[in-house]
């Protein structure tokens, strides 16, 4: 049995007492809007709510899940997640894939070309005449095609290549496969790890984003959940709306009355809805991360 050291010791108590107080610090406001968001609103106004609802309710979820808005927002951003980042993996893996091939000739000087938008962009002025030139204003397009590639993910995807052994690449060669066939049946069944690792950032981009919306979209058939929840977040008028609407439509529980309900319980219930896809998400795809990202470092 090895004997440790006080001053180990202390480091290691001392280092846990830290993790432990960061971990409360991070996990307890999302905990705290979730007890807001199950609790009574009038209850939640008289404080001290920490980690459970003294009256629980689901009044504020049926408010904003029973809304029109609301559930087409939904739709349009779940749709977004799944189309943008199956492009977005297909795009980046397949450029990652073409700058291992030692026959590329030039890849120096295209890497040199796709680095300079990392450091230099025209803007957003430019970027929406861009957009209107291009037809995609109003348009779902707008949210899939201009981050379908990240030259940072394709990097990262490209050292992860690297450290497949070239040997399993010229053997396909050998007994004539092509080069699509050597990367879906070769190099994409062993690169899983990091195709999780970059399904989840590029998930995780496109769920939280909404600053497109608010600058590419005018339809409100086209907003996703995002904005909405920026919007609920900004404007205590369409929270009062999307209440009385609730009320009319007969959703809410049969105490409730519009002086029940407040915009501070709305908003919570909304944060819920938005982060508990990722919340439920990361934990089967977390596993991926370590081996993914420190793979990429090793080389043959």
């Amino acid at each position: 049995m090895s004997h440790e050291s006080n001053a180990y010791k202390l480091f290691k108590y001392g280092n846990i007492s830290l993790l432990f107080i960061l971990v409360v610090a991070m996990i307890f406001p999302y905990v705290n809007v979730l007890a807001i968001a199950f609790n009574d609103p009038m209850d939640s106004q008289f404080g001290g709510i920490t980690f459970w609802p003294r009256v629980f309710t689901i009044d504020n979820f049926k408010v904003l899940l029973q809304n029109k808005d609301v559930i087409t927002a939904t739709g349009i951003s779940v749709l977004r997640v799944i189309i943008g980042t199956l492009i977005a993996l297909v795009v980046q893996y397949m450029c990652a894939y073409a700058f291992t091939i030692k026959d590329f000739k030039g890849k120096a000087v295209v890497l040199m070309f796709l680095m300079i938008p990392m450091y230099f962009n025209g803007g957003l002025i430019p970027q929406y005449l861009l957009f209107s030139k291009m037809h995609m204003l109003n348009s779902f397009l707008v949210y899939v095609l201009p981050v379908s590639f990240s030259l940072y993910n394709m990097v990262i995807i490209r050292s992860y290549l690297y450290s497949i052994p070239g040997s399993l690449a010229e053997s396909a060669r050998i007994d004539g496969a092509n080069e699509f066939i050597i990367m879906f049946r070769v190099y994409v069944p062993l690169s899983m790890p990091i195709i999780a690792v970059l399904a989840l950032w590029s998930a995780v981009g496109h769920w939280n984003d909404w600053t497109t919306t608010l600058y590419f979209i005018t339809d409100k058939h086209l907003y996703t959940l995002q904005y909405i929840l920026m919007q609920i977040l900004r404007e205590g008028e369409r929270v009062t709306k999307l209440m009385e609407e609730a009320i009319r439509m007969g959703t809410m529980g049969a105490t409730s009355s519009p002086r029940q309900m407040t915009p501070a319980a709305i908003r919570a219930a909304n944060i819920i809805i938005t982060t508990i896809p990722i919340v439920i998400i990361y934990p089967f795809l977390q596993k991926y991360f370590v081996q993914g990202i420190t793979l990429g470092a090793v080389k043959e």
